[in-house]
């Protein structure tokens, strides 16, 4: 197939950007049957980054896979402001960490770090294990904190956690590639958004050091709701925002 006809049927599925999507297909094709396997799911509304194996995120490749959340470029915030509180030999931990995907990134940027990560979702440990194993990072099976080891307890420097923070009545509204593609659990913050959040601030003290921290990507209407949760955990909450990227992390720190 050639390049001009994939550009066509990527453009007529809506693919805004479908001449950068067909070099990529055609690049991580291995032969034509598998390149023409891969257009039809593309133009079926599978991610462009489960189609290929791999999304591109912070100047790294990330392997992703079907059923696995696709790191988003705004997260690149929470990335930056987690890496400035870390040295060789601190503690990290990503809880619900999908890919490992903000975990490997930061690791990229600060040598010697104890990496550790969780996530209830089996094909996301496997695919973070993938990312985290160039880093030593350790990847656990389990629901945030539960599977983590005991030792780590009131020793961690900086905990990340970008947890689902959609409210459920807006879970409809998101794009389907989103929708139908990644798990509900990774999108789904509960009411008001805010749910899991709660359940990690309430369980940070515990794992933090005394000046550790736990960083968390949230909406821009969830400020007032975030600082309050972390206030009643007993962290001191910031709130910080890029408008570049469209984000905005709630920082909270024992």
């Amino acid at each position: 197939m050639s390049e001009q006809k994939i550009v066509e049927r990527l453009r007529a599925a809506g693919c805004v950007f479908a001449e950068d999507e067909a070099r990529l297909l055609m690049g991580s094709a291995p032969d034509p049957a598998r390149l023409d396997a891969m257009v039809a799911e593309r133009v079926r509304g599978v991610p462009l980054e489960h189609v290929v194996g791999w999304a591109e995120f912070c100047g790294l490749r990330i392997a992703v896979a079907p059923g696995v959340f696709v790191p988003r470029h705004r997260t690149e915030l929470l990335v930056r402001l987690a890496a400035a509180e870390l040295e060789g030999g601190s503690v990290l931990v990503d809880l619900a960490c999908g890919s490992g995907a903000i975990a490997a990134a930061i690791a990229s940027r600060v040598d010697g770090l104890k990496v550790y990560a969780s996530d209830i979702e089996p094909a996301a440990v496997e695919v973070a294990h993938r990312n985290l194993a160039p880093f030593g990072g350790q990847v656990h099976a389990g629901d945030l904190f539960e599977p983590l080891p005991a030792t780590l307890r009131g020793q961690v420097d900086v905990l990340v956690a970008n947890v689902p923070y959609v409210p459920s009545g807006a879970v409809g509204l998101l794009p389907p590639e989103a929708r139908e593609h990644e798990p509900l659990r990774a999108l789904d913050g509960g009411a008001d958004g805010l749910d899991v959040l709660r359940r990690v601030a309430a369980g940070a003290p515990d794992w933090l050091r005394p000046g550790g921290a736990m960083f968390s990507e949230i909406g821009v209407g969830q400020i007032d709701a975030a600082r309050a949760a972390l206030t009643k955990a007993g962290l001191d909450p910031e709130v910080v925002a890029d408008t570049d990227l469209d984000a905005t992390v709630v920082v909270g720190r024992r």
